[in-house]
Order: structure tokens, then sequence, then C-alpha cells
């Protein structure tokens, strides 16, 4: 028996296990905080239009948005510009511990589903909305991840001078999600002590800000405005991409002087090891110049599984450069499982990341696939005591369930 079969044999309920949480998102920053709740543990219930949330009908690679960040959720569709599924998604919240949406900055209280509306009727909730900005003067306005990229500095950081460019991957929809449910997580704590419930925003902007925070720091102690990353002087003397010599590319950081002297004594670099003008990182860094096409050099000599093992042995900061399509066959994130086989809309499987988290013998795994548009209306209309009307709201185009289930 595997490590991680022995483990989730013997392992507890989940953390959230009891905890329920209604979700009103679409495309990255909402539904990746439900899914945290819901890894979690979480009985989280994806409310959607009965046309389906829009990021199901993308094409290309964003076919992957909805499998990508919906797993181990149920499914709702209801039609919320109706009374009757108003007062049905109500009847739902009542029996909730959160609610999650991330709609444009009033759309949830003209339906009635707002903070205020809600916790009338229920004090103990716990009420999470992810924006693009916190209170103040831009509160109503809308934005992307991308959008607050530009804004926050995060895209002239990545980028060359005068070529702002955004990251590889929606990293701010992802950490304000994030700190969405992190928020969550502290209000159910709070809760635990008062029993009341309370507001939770979270951000894009101010997330964004929070990248930039170690940039603002130097530019207030040095007064020198920030270069973009891509034409800054280093501040580590290696601290770069080298090409090997089956022209692979590979990183290398070197950023104490403990590590040069491992790396010079692996590689026999005996001349370096000993020159007193380079013994410090500041010393090498003014010597750059004289030291990168020496390292080249080196590098160039070598095919990337040679300089990797080299590397390892000399216990460095290193890693081949990777696409990520190479993750799919990564030893460290396939170890013990670790990658979760999740159904894809074309019913292809795709191995997908799991929570990025080891906590005791709590194992973060696959309990339910991405869901069908209205997989689990008729579930949840049972669990309301709402069964029997669930065909006659069908037909009304009130809710939606699969074929099957609208006929009973």
């Amino acid at each position: 028996m595997s490590l991680l079969a022995a483990s989730v044999s013997q392992a507890p309920a989940l953390p959230l296990a009891g905890i329920r949480v209604i979700e009103f998102t679409h495309t990255i920053m909402g539904p990746y905080c439900g899914m945290v709740l819901a890894d979690l543990g979480a009985d989280v219930i994806k409310i959607e239009a009965v046309e389906g949330d829009r990021t199901r009908k993308l094409e290309g690679f964003a076919q992957g948005f909805f499998p990508t960040f919906n797993r181990n959720k149920r499914a709702f569709a209801v039609n919320l510009k109706s009374e009757r599924g108003q007062s049905i998604v109500k009847e739902l919240i009542a029996t909730a511990d959160v609610v999650i949406e991330n709609f444009a900055p009033g759309t949830m209280e003209r339906l009635g589903l707002g903070f205020e509306q809600l916790a009338a009727d229920n004090p103990a909730l716990i009420y999470c909305a992810l924006k693009g900005f916190l209170t103040g003067p831009y509160e109503h306005r809308l934005a992307l991840d991308e959008v607050v990229q530009h804004m926050s500095g995060l895209a002239y950081m990545t980028g060359l001078p005068g070529k702002p460019m955004r990251t590889g991957a929606s990293v701010v929809d992802i950490f304000g999600g994030l700190l969405g449910a992190f928020g969550i997580l502290t209000a159910l704590r709070e809760r635990d002590k008062t029993g009341q419930g309370q507001f939770v925003r979270s951000a894009l902007f101010e997330a964004a800000c929070c990248f930039m925070a170690q940039h603002l720091a130097g530019e207030a102690i040095t007064g020198i405005k920030r270069e973009p990353l891509g034409a800054k002087r280093g501040t580590w003397a290696v601290y770069r991409t080298f090409q090997t010599s089956d022209d692979k590319s590979i990183f290398l950081a070197i950023t104490s002087d403990q590590h040069w002297r491992r790396f010079c004594a692996e590689f026999r670099l005996d001349d370096l090891l000993t020159d007193p003008s380079i013994q410090t990182n500041e010393d090498r860094v003014n010597e750059n110049a004289r030291l990168m096409p020496i390292i080249e050099k080196l590098f160039a000599s070598y095919d990337l599984d040679t300089i990797c093992k080299r590397l390892d042995a000399a216990t460095l900061p290193f890693s081949e450069s990777s696409r990520p399509g190479d993750l799919f066959d990564n030893p460290q994130l396939n170890h013990e499982d670790r990658m979760l086989s999740v159904r894809m809309p074309n019913g292809k499987m795709a191995k997908l990341p799991r929570m990025p988290l080891e906590i005791g013998n709590h194992d973060f795994s696959l309990r339910n696939h991405p869901p069908e548009l209205g997989e689990h209306t008729e579930e949840i209309m049972r669990e309301l005591g709402l069964g029997e009307e669930l065909s006659e709201l069908s037909a009304l185009n009130v809710v939606r369930a699969p074929s099957k289930a609208a006929a009973a």
C-alpha cells in the first residue's frame, strides 16, 4: 500500500466538512475561492444561470477555465431573474454558512441578494464579495486580472523597458481568490467566538499591489525609480538562465557566498574560488561582465541531464526551464498521486495539480469532477423539500436539471 493510500484509509473528515457555501461566481477569481473551500471539504454549491456559466462556452485553450476551477462542487442552475428562482435561492442560502460572489458592483443587490438583505434574516452568514477594488474612489469600477497588472506596476516590472507585459498566468485572479478564502476562514473562526457573521471583501487591484511592496520599499530607501526586472542590475551575481550543450535552458540562482563556494567546488573552478576580487556577492555583481562568459561556456559544455545532476549534488537552487505541458510527467507533481485526473468538457481526462498543501492526514483529493450544468439541481431541490416542483419549474425555465431529473 502506498503512503498516500495508507494515509487516506486513516484520513479524518476534511477541515471544512459541515460548512455550506453558496457560490455566485464566474471566470477565475470567484470560482478559485470556492474551489479552495471545496477542496478543504466544504459543500460548495455553484449557482448558475439556466444558460450556464459563460466560461462553459469558451473555445480553444480557454475551455480549460471551467474544469480547472470548479472541481469538488455541486451545480444548481436557476433563473435568478424570476421571482420563484430568487425565492428558492434564498431558501438555499438560509441553510448556508457562506455566500461568495464576484459579479459587477450592485448586481447582487439588484437581485435582492446583497449582504445586508440576506444578513437581516441570517445574522450568522459570512458574505464574501470579490471585486476589482476595495472600498474607495474606484470601488464602482470594473477590473480584470490584466487591467490591474498594468495599474499596479506588475506588468511594468514583468516586461522590458517600454514594453509592459502581463504574467504568464492569471496570478492576480488566483491570489485575490485565495485572499477571499483566507478572509472567509478568518470570519468563520471569529464566528466561533461571537456567533455573528460578517462581510468580507477581497479585490484584484489591492491584491496586485501586494506584489509591488518590495519595489515600493526599495524606491523609498534608495530614491531611485525601479526598472523592469528584465533591465535591472541584478541583486544577485548569478541569477539567470543558461544554455546547455543540447540547446536546453536552465536557471541557476547563486544567492549566498556558500552557494558560490559549492558551485566552484563542484565544477573545480579553483581560480574563481580563490580569486580575492569575487569573494562576496557584491564583488561578483561588480565583476558580472567578466564572470558570465565563463559560466556560459561551462554550461554550454554539458547536456541538461548532466548539469542538473551536478547542481543537485552541489545543493544549489536551479531548474530546467519547462513548458506547461512538461508538468504532466513531472516526478514531483506525480509523487503519490498528487496530480488529479479531472474530466474535461469533451470527456477527456487531464492531470491537474491538487491543493498544494499537506495538513496532517487530510487527503485533498478529487471527490467530484467539475459538474455538468444543473447536475445537482434535482438533488438540491429535494434537500429543500421542493422535489415535487421540479418538473413544473423546469418547464417554466425557472430551474434546469438534466433531462432524466426534469422528467422525474
